[in-house]
């Protein structure tokens, strides 16, 4: 099959079309800060924790300069550090592995469930028993949670933490609690792309647990929870009241973006169902995901981006190697084949365009350049 290339091209994501209808409500925000003069630990900052723990429905919310800082204060929160194991999945964003890292403590990594693609409880369960760990690192990948009741009866079996990230599953729900309230720690990023995204960086804690959220609170501003008394060695990892602010104006409008992810992927599952050589992502009968992306695994994938690329057709690949055979995990001693659902997804995860305000002529036109693509390379 042949489809003509057209003149408008398909975008992976448009943050441009997100921003332009709030360009003059964020613009009017940052003034105000502006003329006040207080940039950093202000009302926006404070007014933006309590609305984002309500909307994950948690006690407690700590706002943090990146998604990163949000993981290794989470980790330090705990008590990780040098010598404890924790359970991370091979299938993630080098982020997950690196905080467990930067905290000195030692990154166990196991294999993927092959259906949602998130951590294997198997897999935990199976490290549990033989070795023991800390806690685990649970990664609600795509914007699909992890199967978070199954892990917490495992974890706390053997006396595990766990801390979620959930940097893609803003809103998302396990069982019918929202991410960020399953584990004992939950963390965010809102990097520009994420489904709450801020204007530059950005993260959050969220937990139920007033100790933890107090820890991870100093940690962030240097260690102290009060001016010039550092009980803690900290940093400073403060979100600042700018990003806060537009973050406040886009938190309003997160559920309907929701909504609109779950309307783009609807449209895709029922234009691709049956195409021969696609599998389409899998939606557990738990889960309520917010489909940051919308992945699609293929046969030929290197051949089928480059068709969709002249066919206009932006893609991603989200992500091209797994942790234990990135180079600098290569110390693990975990060569190629020792997790093979990891790498299936590697080799074949394709991630078509999906935002919330993705037209459903360009979807279909997704749709129909993927099936030429597929008969293509066939």
């Amino acid at each position: 099959m042949t489809v003509a290339a057209s003149p408008v091209r398909v975008p992976l994501i448009d943050l441009a079309e997100q921003h332009a209808p709030l360009h003059d409500e964020i613009l009017a925000a940052w003034s105000r800060i502006l003329r006040a003069g207080a940039f950093v630990s202000g009302p926006e900052v404070a007014a933006f924790e309590q609305e984002f723990a309500a909307a994950c429905e948690t006690r407690h919310c700590v706002a943090v300069s990146t998604g990163t800082d949000a993981l290794v204060l989470g980790l330090r929160a705990l008590g990780a550090g040098p010598g404890d194991r924790v359970i991370v999945p091979a299938n993630t964003f080098v982020a997950t592995v690196e905080a467990v890292s930067l905290v000195g403590a030692i990154p166990v990594l196991v294999d993927c469930d092959p259906p949602t693609r998130t951590i294997s409880v198997e897999g935990v369960e199976r490290e549990l028993r033989r070795h023991g760990a800390a806690g685990i690192m649970a990664v609600h990948l795509y914007g699909h949670p992890a199967d978070m009741d199954a892990l917490a009866r495992v974890a706390a079996e053997h006396g595990a933490w766990i801390v979620e990230d959930a940097a893609q599953a803003h809103l998302a729900r396990c069982h019918g609690t929202r991410a960020g309230a399953l584990g004992h720690i939950g963390c965010f990023s809102f990097y520009p792309s994420k489904n709450l995204g801020a204007t530059g960086e950005g993260g959050a804690v969220t937990t139920n647990d007033a100790a933890l959220a107090g820890a991870v609170r100093a940690l962030r501003d240097h260690g102290q929870r009060e001016r010039n008394r550092h009980e803690l060695v900290g940093c400073n990892a403060r979100l600042p009241e700018l990003a806060a602010a537009a973050l406040r104006i886009k938190l309003r409008r997160l559920e309907d973006w929701t909504a609109d992810r779950r309307r783009v992927a609807a449209r895709y599952a029922g234009a691709l169902r049956g195409v021969p050589g696609v599998r389409l992502p899998y939606t557990a009968p738990w889960a309520e995901p917010v489909w940051h992306l919308y992945p699609v695994e293929v046969d030929h994938r290197g051949a089928v981006r480059t068709r969709l690329d002249r066919m206009g057709i932006a893609t991603g690949v989200h992500y091209p190697s797994p942790i234990h055979l990135q180079p600098a995990y290569m110390q693990l001693g975990r060569g190629a084949g020792t997790f093979p659902e990891a790498e299936r997804s590697a080799a074949r995860v394709l991630s078509l365009p999906m935002y919330p305000e993705l037209p459903d002529a360009h979807i279909d036109r997704v749709a129909q350049a993927l099936l030429a693509a597929m008969e293509d390379t066939a």
